[in-house]
């Protein structure tokens, strides 16, 4: 299929935004309950920290880039710590493009559950890239979340979670807060720059735009954009709902039997 035939459609408000299926990708956050994961993407998504904690069963965010007049898709996938279905945990894995690993510093059980889970995305991705023949890497950031309490309470030491990466150049580990939003930009920048995806996805290089201001995303004749035209803009989808099992599963048989051909994100349609 050529990048015209591959385009998705998101209608938000009055404006309706096409992305290419090229540009469009799925990052997965991971760990174990009680480690921040929801709170990290609250800060990437607007900014905010809740102190109030309430159990992820999984949530869905869907986020659209006009950078340099280009359209770029995120979906992120916030999953349950408890995983309670193994086998949507395992489709997790195998339909995201990029991951976040989460635990806690002051808590080791949690730093071993990253261990886990790292462990398994690097089998099921063999697993899955042996059938298409890609050669793609597999960008993942490992995130040891509230930096802010104090040494004393500390379980898990930096030289371990460096360790973790220190033999993957697609693989980087931070200490972040959530709470004190410490290194929370300064992460995603170099996940985003590990998958070759444009530096301003990240927070803090891109001006927010609210839905009521879509038609911003508009593609517009080119001798009639400004400079500021030419900028980087971020709308969070208020609509967006996870894509079904069943389009998931679509997704990958599709991806197995067309070998590395050109991408068909049947994933990423709203329904």
């Amino acid at each position: 299929f050529q990048d015209q035939a591959m385009m998705k459609t998101m209608s938000g408000g009055n404006c309706t935004l096409n992305v290419p299926a090229k540009n469009s990708y799925r990052m997965v956050v991971l760990g174990a309950s009680r480690v921040g994961k929801s709170s990290i993407v609250s800060r990437f998504l607007n900014g905010r920290f809740e102190d109030q904690y309430t159990p992820t069963i999984e949530d869905f965010h869907r986020k659209v880039y006009n950078i340099r007049g280009d359209m770029y898709q995120l979906d992120i996938l916030d999953t349950s710590g408890n995983h309670p279905f193994p086998a949507m945990r395992r489709l997790s894995i195998l339909t995201g493009d990029v991951f976040i690993l989460v635990f806690s510093l002051d808590n080791r059980e949690s730093f071993d559950e990253v261990k886990r889970l790292q462990k398994q995305i690097l089998e099921v991705k063999s697993c899955l890239k042996n059938k298409t023949k890609e050669s793609a890497d597999l960008p993942m950031v490992i995130c040891g979340n509230k930096s802010d309490h104090s040494e004393i309470y500390r379980k898990v030491r930096s030289d371990e979670g460096e360790n973790l990466v220190s033999s993957d150049e697609n693989c980087a580990y931070f200490e972040v807060s959530a709470k004190k939003n410490t290194n929370v930009d300064e992460m995603f920048y170099v996940l985003f720059s590990m998958a070759k995806l444009p530096h301003e996805m990240s927070p803090s290089l891109h001006r927010k735009i609210s839905i009521q201001y879509g038609d911003t995303f508009q593609p517009k004749p080119f001798r009639m954009r400004r400079v500021k035209d030419m900028d980087a803009y971020g709308m969070i989808s208020p609509f967006a709902r996870r894509p079904s099992v069943n389009s998931d599963l679509k997704y990958i048989k599709s991806k197995v039997l067309r070998e590395g051909q050109s991408r068909e994100r049947e994933k990423c349609t709203i329904q």
